[in-house]
């Protein structure tokens, strides 16, 4: 099984690049047991759409 290390690598390389199938599936399975890795996956996804209202916000002024 994957680590929560490995999972919070492949967490933060999902921001910047698109997973292979293979790492996109063994995160999913990890997400899956683990609550806090879920948890870490939600605050990311929830920072980057904060972070992109704010650019869009500023761009709109």
């Amino acid at each position: 099984m994957m680590s929560c290390k490995e999972a919070a690598y492949l967490l933060s390389q999902r921001q910047d690049r698109k997973l292979s199938a293979t790492e996109t599936m063994a995160l999913r399975l990890h997400l899956m047991m683990c609550s806090g890795c879920t948890n870490f996956a939600d605050n990311m996804a929830f920072l980057r759409k904060t972070c992109e209202r704010i650019v869009n916000d500023i761009k709109q002024e």
